[in-house]
């Protein structure tokens, strides 16, 4: 797993109250307050879920306060704490795809967010009922016509910094900037001011795993109780806003929102992750030979790294005189030269990285360089819809499509899809084990900026989201 985020953040002494002791309802104490806060969730007329980093440590994402936290260990004189899978390939948890279901079934009105490991976009919850408060290690934005880019990689870097890439609106091409706060910078006003409606319009707010010290955000949920609301807590340690809610759980996240989702007999939909690669394949003639050079390439630019894939195979079943390659470093590309007349079929095995659900998916590429491939663009929303429901069929990942092709004279560019990865949620199934940790507490600033708080204590507007 990478830290970056961790990493890359600016030294700050004070951080707050960390390490604190979880707490465990007694499993009678923990049914009844489930069945409570289904109630209140049926019950509600504007339910709005806020969420910290609680919510993403059994997808395999340390947590910053808890007793094995980032910021607990840096007090303590140790290092970042381990992860168990890379930073890019963390699934949503059971709480992220429950909270997509609520949404569908008309009962979550929206989410705010205090976490930047995209996880709530991965789930697929819409991006005009979410508010990420202290940005997204995962996207882009550009700063003139406020397009924002979801990638599959995270970004170089935090602190609202120029990136190596351009907005790719032809009538802009203005650098992009990443999104992630440092401590010093000001919460985005767009998602301080979406977030602060919400709560303000809120029947119902709901808290999920998080430790509710950093301001100004932490103070959002009690917005509601002003206009007659109430706040629910779920969460492992005290907060500061206990004495104000009108129901505290301490227990698992994920247990206590499962338990929630049985009652109300709603389904916890399967995650299902698809990624994208491009392929290029250029030629030249020279005499009776054709020089040609194939590349396979992110859908995010061609010097953008393709983290899923760890190497690729190109073999060449029907033709024993041309020799198979592995492709082992990034860029992946090859270059070979063949007769003007000669059609080959190449196939591209490609090997996935630590994370993915299947080892590798191939492609098929029947060339010929003497007739010209029709071009064509498939619908995107049903291509991809096709591909996750066959997926969630089979069980399995692998499955892979081609979603359009543009063949010029002298080149060729596809772009394909892969299912990398299918998790299936039981809520029956939860188990109650030890919490392995908060990475994503990471709270920020209307140009307010981030300050911790003592333990005592939108109409949305639509965004551009490319990917």
């Amino acid at each position: 797993m990478s830290l970056g985020y961790a990493e890359k953040l600016s030294y700050r002494e004070d951080l707050g109250s960390v390490g604190m002791p979880e707490m465990f309802d007694s499993p009678k104490l923990l049914q009844g307050k489930i069945e409570e806060l289904a109630i209140m969730v049926q019950k509600s007329k504007h339910l709005v879920v806020f969420t910290g980093a609680g919510i993403s440590t059994s997808s395999g994402i340390p947590d910053f306060r808890g007793p094995k936290g980032v910021w607990t260990l840096q007090r303590a004189g140790k290092g970042v704490p381990d992860a168990s899978l890379p930073f890019h390939r963390a699934a949503p948890t059971l709480t992220h795809m429950a909270l997509v279901e609520l949404e569908r079934a008309g009962l979550l009105k929206f989410v705010i967010s205090q976490n930047v490991d995209s996880l709530h976009l991965r789930s697929g919850f819409p991006r005009e009922k979410l508010a990420e408060l202290h940005g997204n290690s995962f996207k882009e934005t550009c700063p003139c016509c406020k397009t924002e880019y979801l990638r599959d990689f995270e970004i170089e870097t935090i602190g609202l910094k120029d990136t190596p890439r351009r907005c790719t609106d032809k009538n802009c091409g203005a650098r992009l900037k990443d999104t992630v706060l440092d401590w010093e910078d000001a919460l985005p006003p767009e998602e301080m001011n979406s977030a602060e409606e919400q709560c303000r319009a809120a029947d119902l707010v709901l808290c999920l795993g998080t430790s509710l010290q950093i301001t100004p955000a932490c103070n959002m949920p009690l917005m509601s109780i002003k206009n007659g609301g109430k706040v629910a807590i779920v969460n492992l340690q005290a907060t500061p806003k206990d004495k104000k809610a009108s129901l505290v759980i301490h227990g698992l996240v994920d247990k206590v929102i499962a338990g929630v989702m049985c009652i109300l007999n709603l389904r916890i939909p399967p995650y299902i992750r698809i990624d994208f690669i491009q392929l290029l394949l250029r030629h030249t003639v020279k005499k009776k030979c054709v020089r040609w050079t194939l590349r396979v390439t992110s859908i995010h630019g061609v010097r953008a790294p393709l983290p899923f894939l760890q190497s690729i195979e190109v073999s060449f079943p029907e033709r024993p005189d041309m020799k198979p390659v592995v492709l082992m470093e990034q860029p992946f590309s090859l270059q070979r030269e063949t007769s003007m007349t000669s059609k080959f079929f190449m196939l591209l095995t490609l090997n996935f990285s630590d994370g993915c659900g299947c080892s590798s998916s191939s492609i098929e590429c029947h060339v010929n360089f003497q007739n010209q491939k029709e071009s064509f663009v498939r619908d995107r929303s049903l291509v991809l819809q096709e591909l996750k429901c066959s997926a969630e069929r089979q069980c399995r990942s692998g499955q892979q499509s081609i979603l359009k092709r543009e063949s010029l004279p002298r080149a060729e560019t596809s772009t394909h899809a892969f299912v990398t990865n299918v998790v299936r949620y039981d809520a029956e199934d939860v188990k109650v084990v030890e919490p392995k940790g908060t990475w994503m507490d990471s709270s920020s600033s209307n140009l307010t900026k981030r300050h911790m708080e003592g333990p005592s204590g939108y109409s949305a507007s639509q965004k551009k989201l490319k990917s």
